[in-house]
């Protein structure tokens, strides 16, 4: 029976071909001269630093323009609030890996409302879609493209 896999996977190793990347950018540039700024990646965490907020913005510019550059969807970061310390900000970015529970239930209840031929199914972090017909699975894919879920989904284990 044909069926596919609904997942939200970042590659860690590109998060941190970024970060490299970035600090790299920062560095090079004139006006961080004499600065703190950098970002640090603690493993699914990425703190930005910075002198100031204004500064803290333009390196999360930076960072995310690393990030696209890297085939990531920015989709999957979540951003905390800022912090000012010590005449220093800083921003944690949690980067999202797995799909929760209330968003893999969403999922399930947007595909069941649809009234497709399809079963679905919650198998830890990634949803599991099965059906008779391939056109009914590419229906369910393109359903959840449009959806309006605050997480990057990729298909992934497509098999006939």
């Amino acid at each position: 029976m044909p069926s596919f896999d609904a997942v939200s996977e970042v590659d860690l190793q590109e998060v941190t071909n970024a970060v490299d990347q970035a600090n790299r950018e920062v560095g090079n540039r004139y006006d961080f001269k004499g600065s703190c700024a950098r970002i640090e990646r603690h493993d699914e965490q990425l703190v930005a630093r910075a002198d100031s907020e204004f500064q803290l913005g333009q390196v999360k510019d930076i960072l995310y323009k690393a990030l696209a550059r890297r085939g990531i969807d920015l989709g999957s970061l979540k951003t905390g609030r800022v912090e000012t310390a010590n005449n220093q900000a800083q921003q944690t970015l949690t980067v999202r890996q797995g799909i929760d529970k209330d968003t893999a239930r969403k999922i399930v209840k947007l595909v069941k409302e649809a009234k497709l031929k399809v079963q679905v199914s919650i198998q830890g972090d990634k949803v599991r879609v099965s059906g008779k017909k391939r056109d009914d699975l590419q229906n369910v894919i393109a359903l959840l493209k449009e959806a309006p879920l605050d997480l990057p989904l990729q298909y992934i284990n497509f098999r006939d």
